[in-house]
């Protein structure tokens, strides 16, 4: 991997409901072929070399949804799971998940063990799907465990800063992003990764995301490859 490559890409896919509404056809379809788009993002990041790659998937603010919509994007989610695990693993990727999965159907959540055990020794790539995931709601459960080991007596307060912290994220085991790229032109990061983001680079494209190609992961990286990164420092 290139020292210009980034490590670690985190992608925001929006755009599935426009994409379908500017068609005429239900945000279904948009969702549809927002999962092909995965597919591409999955295979630029393997030809690039990215080490991990984060996408945000289902927010804890998507229960807001009609429910319709809500079953329709639970059932993509194990259909791609079900048709693509075998595809990964041929691959080189390994699947992860964060988020308050325990919250989410249960056969999704059987679904998501199932890949991530089948594709557990893999190497290449690690892609982490965010399900039912928020920034705030990831800190406040991070918050949680480190109070319950302060009251238990297992942890001093004199102990916690930011890198003990991070141990306690759902993303603990990973490298923050250095790259966000997010698609629709929409100028915010909907409560992805808070705490991770605090010195990633941002790339925002007007494309929707059912109409990302691996170029457009390209054009990105060759962004983020031009920039320079200071850490707050000069």
């Amino acid at each position: 991997m290139s020292t210009k490559t980034p490590r670690h890409i985190a992608v925001i896919m929006d755009g599935n409901g426009r994409w379908a509404r500017q068609r005429g056809w239900p945000r279904s379809r948009g969702h549809l072929e927002g999962a092909k788009a995965v597919r591409e993002c999955v295979e630029g990041c393997l030809d690039l070399g990215v080490e991990v790659l984060t996408l945000y998937a289902f927010s804890t603010d998507n229960w807001q949804r009609p429910k319709e919509e809500i079953e329709t994007l639970m059932g993509l989610l194990k259909r791609f799971l079900i048709e693509y695990t075998k595809e990964m693993g041929s691959m080189g990727v390994r699947f992860e998940a964060i988020g308050r999965l325990s919250q989410i159907p249960a056969d999704c959540q059987r679904q998501i063990e199932a890949a991530r055990k089948a594709t557990s020794l893999n190497q290449k790539l690690t892609t982490i799907l965010a399900v039912n995931y928020s920034g705030r709601t990831e800190i406040v459960d991070a918050v949680k465990r480190v109070a319950m080991e302060v009251r238990e007596g297992t942890l001093e307060v004199d102990q916690i800063d930011s890198e003990l912290f991070h141990q306690y994220l759902y993303t603990s085991r990973w490298p923050d992003p250095d790259l966000l790229i997010r698609t629709s032109g929409e100028m915010r990061v909907s409560n992805f990764l808070l705490w991770q983001l605090s010195y990633t680079e941002i790339f925002v494209m007007e494309k929707l995301w059912p109409d990302f190609k691996r170029t457009d992961l390209f054009e990105a990286a060759e962004h983020f490859a031009k920039r320079q990164r200071r850490y707050g420092g000069v």
